[in-house]
């Protein structure tokens, strides 16, 4: 039976209603997509400080290891009542840094005896203590100098995890959402002698760490998915001492890309070492002398620059195998340098403050001084770059803000009620301080 005819009328309103399902059809997937952007936008705006964009404060001196932070827009000047977005007390004696991973902040604490030692993971957006988490009951603590504490090395965080380190005593990974402990290892011998104080870093799936005691000095890297030993590297120093309190160290390494080649730069007493991370073979030795090297390398215009602890800085063109002292030495300084804290290199320039207060500048290819100024005080913390700003953080409270310029200028002087053994943090426009007592958000 064939199909009815479509009446006239019928048919000359068709079209017209094809277009109009057309256009509907073409709304429906604009406002599809609107609502999809605005969600995403949401998503995005709901990252705190805009963590899409800039890499967390993941480690000793950041996401790059030399102090740069990322980000823009921090304070210039602070005070207690003044651009202070939160402040927690924190309890105990601990100069671990903060790192900083999306909405959490963590740090590791210790009482005064040692003889508990926690991981803290606070809010990033409130300062609220979130976890406290006891990672060992230190029945036998070493002995600890009093200007170090039980709780000194820095820890590495990444997603989801979270490395702790308080030397000899436990080095343990915990999960940064449970708080739970995934794996910790006991029996990585050392006599500290005076207490830990080298940070960890991260090198792919390996956890590297320093062990620079009285008894033994070697370095070590794990696994870090369960904790299990992929080398270890004895030092092959000559000390030239039996005596071990000359052989300690506290120094935190660095990778670098020199000479066609990937290097895990070592500081140590008396002489620093370079090994290939992936497998702790010793590259070469550069000796400079000194003892309780603690601060970080850094690196660029292809030298390394190393503090060794007795206030000498020297620049080590990172070539060749086997003892690079003398030929590889580009220059060395003795003139303000800083026995604790880590260099800062912008640019051309090496900045520095040492111990005593004296803050510096020189010429970072040759060591020529550019500068030199008392400032006062006494300074433990390195200092960091921070949207074209230099922070120095005091011991006695004093954070002084200069420019990294050829003429000394003072941008600001900003004084808060406690001093600062830990490095300052950055996360997004914040900046994240440690002192003795109470962890701050400085934030405009």
């Amino acid at each position: 039976m064939p199909a009815p005819k479509q009446p006239a009328a019928d048919r000359r309103r068709a079209p017209r209603a094809r277009r109009l399902d057309v256009r509907a059809i073409v709304g429906l997937v604009r406002a599809a997509a609107a609502v999809a952007w605005l969600l995403v936008a949401g998503f995005l705006l709901a990252l705190p400080l805009n963590a899409a964009a800039v890499a967390p404060w993941n480690q000793f001196r950041g996401p790059t290891g030399d102090g740069h932070a990322q980000g823009s827009g921090f304070p210039l000047e602070f005070s207690e009542t003044r651009n202070v977005r939160w402040k927690t007390p924190l309890d105990g004696k601990a100069w671990s840094s903060p790192v900083v991973w999306g909405r959490q902040v963590w740090v590791t604490n210790a009482p005064p005896d040692g003889r508990h030692l926690y991981a803290v993971c606070l809010s990033l957006e409130t300062g609220a203590i979130l976890k406290n988490i006891l990672v060992l009951e230190n029945e036998n603590p070493q002995f600890c100098h009093p200007v170090n504490s039980y709780a000194s090395p820095t820890p590495v965080i990444e997603e989801g995890r979270i490395y702790v380190h308080f030397g000899s005593p436990v080095t343990a990974c915990l999960d940064t959402d449970s708080g739970a402990v995934l794996w910790a290892r006991h029996d990585l011998p050392c006599d500290h002698f005076r207490g830990p104080g080298s940070s960890p870093i991260v090198d792919g799936n390996l956890l590297i760490m320093h062990f620079d005691g009285f008894d033994e000095q070697y370095v070590v890297a794990l696994d870090k998915r369960d904790g299990r030993t992929v080398w270890r590297n004895d030092r092959a120093i000559n000390y030239e001492t039996d005596d071990g309190d000359f052989k300690k160290a506290y120094g935190t390494p660095a990778i670098i890309h020199g000479d066609g080649r990937r290097q895990l730069i070592s500081p140590a007493a008396v002489a620093t070492e370079a090994l290939d991370p992936a497998t702790g073979q010793l590259l070469w030795t550069v000796y400079h002398g000194g003892m309780n090297a603690s601060a970080r390398p850094v690196f660029g215009h292809g030298l390394v620059y190393i503090t060794n602890g007795m206030g000498r800085l020297t620049a080590v063109r990172p070539e060749g195998r086997g003892d690079l002292t003398g030929a590889g030495i580009a220059w060395d300084s003795t003139r303000g340098v800083p026995k604790k804290s880590s260099l800062l290199l912008v640019g051309d320039l090496l900045f520095m403050v040492s111990d005593i207060g004296v803050a510096a500048c020189v010429e970072a290819r040759t060591g020529q001084e550019v500068w030199s100024r008392r400032l006062g005080g006494e300074y433990a913390a390195s200092p960091i770059l921070a949207d074209g700003r230099i922070y120095l953080c005091s011991e006695q409270g004093t954070v002084t803000v200069i420019a990294p310029e050829r003429q000394l200028q003072v941008l600001a002087t900003n004084q808060l009620d406690d001093g600062f053994m830990a490095s300052p943090a950055a996360a997004g426009r914040s900046l994240i301080l440690r002192s003795r007592s109470h962890l701050y958000r400085l934030e405009q």
